[in-house]
């Protein structure tokens, strides 16, 4: 059997005309003589939606009751039974109810999938899972329905269903998204326009990296290697050397001249790990690429050249930007074409940009010849060919003869290449330039003096220098990729020492401090700014002079400093903490915009309680108000004649409604002071039976309403009279409204601990795990189908009471289902004897 195919209608937001789409589409495929039919298409009372779906077959819905209500699905046995060529099945991301055959309507798609039928569906980008976290931070909800990437990714086709936030907001203003009631609300909150573009840019986004992937597969299936201009793809090549950020920004500025431009850093480092750039630098320009918006990649290559092409051609690019090569132009001379030329000639198609910058080479330099080792080094290489030149000399001299030469060249060859292993290039170039003239003095005719009769043997000797001076500077080369490779060595395990500290969950600065101090072998380090300590490790001085040559200062970013103490750093241990003066910068910069996050966070979270505030004045407050205005009006009414008993009707009506204003506002007002930190809290020793009772005598509950569990023992807890009523108020509210008809809820007191715990238990349906933390959020209101039961404060309030108790409200499960409220608030050092007087008694 062939699988069914899989069109998905994507939408940034809910509104934009997805289900519109898909039933027009229905209806073009019917015409065109399709066999389609709706299996599931939900049209939310929208007038538009249910005039385009009729004339199209409904397969009818399953009907299941569930927590008490009567629930429609997708029948989906009916809809495999009836195998249409079609189905159409709205809400892709839907979470079915509880005791159908899948869990997620996407698996009943899958199935109807595996049977042949091809499915037409709609998703919204807030429900894509790979989303979920830039949802959240978008619009500060958490999906708890979600569609994984890979079902989207398998579709054959997804389209764009597109409207502007503009319009989308007009459409919702004019009652054509959701009903009057709840637009405010929604405009206020999700539909604002900062959430509707980003949630816009999101989708385009999404479904432009899924036509790259596309097209990127279709290039490897047929094998196609040239570029294609889809986009602008920017490489730069980095060397590590102070040009790069230069190349950096005038790449950046390529890519932003196109839309959809993307930038890609990339630097060659060699197979065998010891061309390494100034690590200083790569980081620096690393963390540039990333606020220029670009991506950074390393590859391995000994052909730097090749391995910059194929980079290139990897990633589909259309620009490669290379700077002019810093070698000097005798360099160039002598070892032919540079990097850029060999790259102009192999890139092909690809356009090359080769940049000029500071530090290209102007000038005709000679090659600079350093040496690897210690001046300690150098100078024993020195004493070494002064002492072992005239030693070698006198016992070659003493067993002289004329078949002896070709030994005696020999030996001093060994000399100076055992100079070169101790000291270095210049004292091997020294030795060898000694021991030509040696061998000329005591060895070659006329001997004891500088002259050569034969010409053959000046030829010799001068070949004699010539290769003693490339043999010590083989020998010094080999010495100075040594000693690279052991600097390398602990650079990168000092570095990995760093990273390691920071991924086990270190503070990435005083990590960073701490394994500095340790790695260099100083006495002390520190972070300063603005002559504060930020962090320090170990022991500092008193005082420290800015002269003292053991204090080492280093700048971190534009305002902060590392201080080192303890000894004098060599140039080779400044360079490696640049690195990580760098690295450190990255973690200053971290920790600001945390603190600046959590600052925006504070003001986002007061913000939000602000907007809900307004949305619940505008809707749940206006029915105790309408109904008291409406009350009070009639009662003034002149032309009207009441009865005494509409009369008491009247204002039975106007007092139930103004006692509901009061309490609304009371709530309001609370959770508003919860929101401050400003509530009073006065704590006291208080029998947890002085709490409970008024709390019942409030809610007018009775024995029939809830059972009692509290000990004979008075239970005594520390906490203000009038928040605990209140909390208790609040909790046994809940559990009563939940409480099925004709089960009590059950109230009962234990200590353990110096702690006494209060439960109220329920047998309602409970609340699922992953969503307990909800129902303590101001506004939320789970499993409500409507409005009118209040702002939803109530238990946020009984959880911000508890706190500024000193205590915790949790939840539990219920044995046999339900909801388990846990009070929990600390024993007092007082025992209260039944009736409310005090007398002192140790807690226990």
């Amino acid at each position: 059997m062939t699988r069914g195919q899989l069109r998905v209608f994507l939408g940034a937001a809910p509104g934009v005309g997805k289900t519109y789409a898909m039933l027009e589409e229905g209806r073009r495929l019917r015409d065109e003589g399709s066999d389609v039919v709706i299996a599931l298409v939900e049209t939310h009372g929208r007038a538009g939606t249910a005039a385009v779906a009729e004339g199209l077959e409904t397969v009818p819905r399953a009907v299941l009751r569930h927590r008490g209500l009567e629930l429609q699905e997708m029948d989906l046995p009916a809809v495999l039974a009836r195998a249409p060529e079609y189905a159409l099945v709205d809400e892709l991301a839907h979470t079915n109810v509880p005791g159908l055959q899948h869990e997620k309507r996407w698996q009943d798609v899958q199935a109807l999938l595996d049977a042949g039928i091809n499915v037409l569906s709609t998703v919204n980008i807030q429900h894509i899972d790979s989303l979920n976290d830039v949802i959240e931070q978008i619009t500060g909800t958490l999906q708890a329905e979600t569609v994984p990437d890979a079902v989207l990714r398998g579709a054959e086709q997804v389209e764009l269903v597109d409207l502007t936030p503009q319009s989308l907001r007009g459409r919702l203003a004019d009652g054509v998204i959701y009903p009057a009631e709840r637009v405010d609300a929604a405009l206020s909150n999700y539909f604002r326009l900062g959430n509707l573009t980003a949630l816009r840019e999101l989708a385009l986004l999404w479904l432009a990296d899924e036509v790259d992937s596309a097209l990127n597969r279709y290039r490897e299936e047929h094998g196609i290697s040239s570029k294609w201009e889809a986009r602008e793809r920017v490489v730069v090549a980095l060397t590590g050397g102070p040009e790069g950020r230069t190349l950096l920004r005038r790449g950046a500025r390529i890519a932003a001249r196109s839309a959809g431009g993307k930038l890609l850093a990339v630097h060659v480092s060699g197979a065998d790990g010891l061309r390494g750039p100034e690590p200083a630098e790569l980081a620096a320009q690393r963390l540039l690429v990333e606020k220029l918006g670009g991506s950074f990649h390393q590859v391995v290559g000994n052909d730097v050249p090749r391995a910059l092409v194929d980079f290139a051609r990897s990633v589909n690019a259309t620009q490669l930007v290379v700077g002019v090569s810093r070698r000097p132009r005798i360099a160039a001379l002598l070892s032919g074409p540079g990097i850029g030329a060999t790259v102009i000639r192999e890139s092909g198609d690809i356009d090359v940009h080769m940049v000029s910058h500071s530090a290209a080479a102007r000038t005709l330099v000679l090659p600079h010849f350093g040496s690897a080792l210690s001046v300690r080094r150098r100078l024993l290489g020195f004493a070494f060919a002064l002492v072992g030149g005239p030693l070698l000399t006198a016992g070659l001299v003493t067993a002289r003869s004329s078949e002896t030469i070709t030994g005696d060249v020999l030996s001093y060859q060994l000399l100076v290449i055992l100079v070169a292993l101790v000291g270095g290039i210049w004292p091997a170039l020294f030795a060898a330039l000694l021991s030509g003239l040696t061998l000329d003095f005591f060895f070659i005719q006329p001997l004891y003096t500088v002259t050569v009769a034969t010409p053959s043997h000046m030829l010799a000797l001068g070949l004699y220098v010539v290769n003693a001076m490339l043999v010590s500077y083989v020998v010094d080369a080999a010495a100075r990729r040594a000693r690279t490779a052991r600097r390398s060595a602990s650079e990168s395990e000092l570095l990995a020492s760093v990273a390691g500290s920071v991924l086990r969950g270190e503070d990435a600065l005083g990590a960073l401090v701490s394994r500095t101090r340790e790695a260099f072998n100083v006495s002390a380090a520190r972070i300063r700014s603005e002559g504060e300590d930020l962090y320090a490790d170990g022991d500092w001085p008193a005082s420290v002079s800015p002269d003292d040559p053991a204090l080492t200062r280093l700048p971190v970013g534009e305002r902060c400093f590392l201080d080192l103490w303890g000894r004098e750093l060599a140039a080779s241990d400044r360079r490696l903490l640049a690195v990580i003066t760098a690295q450190m910068e990255a973690a200053l910069e971290h920790r600001e915009l945390t603190e600046t996050a959590r600052g925006l966070g504070s003001l986002a979270a007061a913000d939000k309680v602000r907007t809900a505030l307004l949305a619940a004045v505008g809707h749940d407050l206006r029915r105790p108000l309408t109904a008291a205005t409406a009350a009070v009006t009639g009662l003034r009414a002149t032309d009207v004649t009441w009865s005494e008993q509409d009369r008491s009707e009247l204002l039975a009506t106007a007092e139930e409604s103004l006692a509901s204003l009061s309490g609304l506002v009371t709530s309001l007002l609370d959770v508003s002071r919860l929101q401050a930190g400003v509530v009073g809290v006065s704590l006291e020793p208080l029998n947890v039976v002085d709490a409970v009772l008024p709390a019942l005598e409030e809610l007018e509950l009775g024995p029939a309403d809830v059972e009692l569990e509290i000990p004979t023992v008075p239970r005594v807890v520390l906490a203000d009279p009038v928040l605990l009523q209140r909390v208790l108020v609040n909790l046994l509210a809940n559990a009563v409204r939940f409480s099925p008809d004709g089960v009590k809820c059950v109230l009962s007191v234990s200590e353990f601990a110096g702690r006494v715990e209060i439960r109220v238990i329920d047998s309602g349906p409970g609340v699922p795990e992953q969503r307990r933390g909800e129902i303590f959020v101001p506004f939320q209101r789970l499993g409500d189908i409507d409005n009118s039961t209040g702002l939803g404060l109530g238990l946020a309030l009984a959880k911000g009471f508890t706190e500024g108790m000193g205590g915790t409200l949790e939840t539990e499960d219920t044995p046999g289902g339900g909801l388990t409220m846990v009070l929990s608030l600390s024993a007092a050092r007082h025992r209260v004897p039944a009736g409310g007087q005090h007398s002192p008694a140790v807690a226990g």
